[in-house]
């Protein structure tokens, strides 16, 4: 949590207590001008990124914002404005705004606040603040070390797209009239870097970062450097393959889109719009029985963590599938009413979600997932949108490896996956123990037991 007493070090503009004066003000406005109900969040960022290109300084870029969001219930009708002015008068126009809005709009009846049982009443501290004190020009060596070190790991690295860090804050606090109150500060850093291999109609790419809370717990600027490279290089002379039908085993930060997809199809607004695949999915097998996902909000430092969702509603550790069975949607207060249900505490998103296998071993390191595959596609990267979580219709660009007895056997390029992902979910054949954590959600390799690919 903010205090006054480390504003000064934080670089913030405004302290904990004036936010709180800000959001009280508001929401006394609103009952004022006769709402029913009200909500108000007041936000400040801030943060440097520096970038960098061929070993010379190419952006610095400082950032901050502010904003205050004001939402007012009459009776049943909602209505939102926000402003980025704290003056008095803007606050004042800004919650009339919002109150005209809503006397305008039609009746919702199961809009509203969250019921008071559901609301956050004494939340934990989860470590989620961790400053950089870091400047440009601390921030441009870091950079440099970074595509330096890329660019010195093998004379076939003959370009870059650029290295860049990252360091970003912000606070908030929020409240509302059904007697939530609460708000904490959070940083965000990052270090990555984008080499190119190879000349003229041979050169490949990669990238690679880290992203971390605290700065002290990001990889250094050298491994990130070599390892990128390294990925670059792994790429050189990929050709097509034929159009064929085969297993394909999912790099880890790939794996974790699959998981995106999971909770995509069964969050509510998509349930209650009917527009998901796994409509009427709740206590059935959406994965295999060894497949199970867990969401755990209070994470310390965990870059999903939080005490309480967007509404203020309490988030809980539950197992989202057990066994293969889904056990719980990801709900808002809106979306459970539209489906007649309570909130899960995930307005605004999933918490710190891990999929795992109960089949997985310590051993199942990356060259066991390839053991596993055979022969078929390993993947390490993906281009377009092309899911339709309506039909669960799944086709993309790709490009990784052709695996053959266990083994790569050359890099591939320029070639379409496809498939149904309600039948990839259930084809998960093995996940691997190379767990990597993308944002919020944290999954091994995973093995899908056949796909479409189609090549030359």
């Amino acid at each position: 949590m903010i205090t006054t007493s480390s504003q000064a070090e934080t670089g913030f503009a405004y302290s904990r207590p004036f936010f709180e004066n800000l959001v009280d003000s508001a929401l006394a406005h609103a009952k004022k001008l006769g709402a029913t109900d009200a909500g108000a969040e007041a936000s400040e960022g801030c943060g440097l990124s520096v970038s960098v290109r061929k070993g010379e300084l190419e952006n610095v870029e400082r950032n901050r914002d502010k904003s205050l969001g004001v939402t007012v219930y009459v009776g049943n009708r909602r209505g939102n404005a926000s402003t980025s002015d704290f003056s008095e008068a803007a606050v004042a126009q800004t919650v009339q705004a919002a109150f005209d809005i809503a006397r305008f709009t039609a009746e919702d009846p199961v809009g509203g606040l969250p019921d008071a049982d559901d609301i956050a009443r004494d939340p934990p501290e989860l470590d989620l603040f961790h400053p950089w004190d870091i400047d440009s020009a601390r921030a441009a060596e870091l950079a440099l070390e970074c595509e330096a070190a890329a660019m010195s790991t093998d004379r076939r690295i003959t370009n870059s797209e650029g290295a860049g860090v990252s360091a970003q804050q912000s606070h908030f606090f929020s409240a509302h009239t059904g007697g939530f109150r609460g708000g904490y500060a959070s940083s965000r850093h990052s270090i990555s870097v984008a080499p190119i291999a190879g000349k003229g109609d041979e050169m490949q790419r990669d990238a690679w970062y880290s992203s971390m809370r605290s700065a002290d717990e990001l990889a250094s600027p050298k491994a990130i450097g070599r390892y990128a490279a390294e990925r670059a290089l792994s790429r050189l002379k990929s050709r097509k393959i034929k159009t064929i039908e085969c297993p394909v085993l999912f790099e880890s930060p790939l794996a974790a889109g699959l998981l995106g997809g999971l909770v995509q199809a069964t969050s509510g607004g998509a349930l209650y719009r009917k527009s998901s695949f796994l409509l009427d999915s709740l206590g059935k097998p959406v994965l295999p029985g060894h497949v199970d996902v867990m969401e755990d909000p209070h994470l310390p430092r965990g870059k999903g963590s939080s005490p309480f969702d967007d509404e203020g509603v309490t988030t809980r550790k539950r197992k989202v599938v057990d066994g293969g069975r889904l056990e719980g949607y990801f709900l808002s207060t809106y979306s459970a009413r539209k489906l007649g249900m309570k909130t899960t505490g995930n307005a605004g998103g999933s918490h710190n979600l891990t999929l795992s296998s109960r089949q997985t071993r310590p051993e199942d390191d990356l060259d066991a997932m390839l053991a596993k595959l055979g022969t078929g596609l390993f993947v390490i990267e993906l281009m377009g949108q092309g899911v339709n979580y309506v039909t669960g219709d799944y086709s993309r660009g790709a490009s990784g490896f052709w695996v053959e007895g266990g083994r790569i056997a050359f890099p591939v390029q320029e070639i379409t996956i496809a498939g149904n992902l309600k039948n990839m979910l259930m084809g998960i054949e093995a996940v691997g123990a190379d767990a990597y954590n993308y944002g919020a959600k944290t999954t091994g390799s995973i093995l899908v037991n056949r796909m479409k690919v189609a090549g030359s």
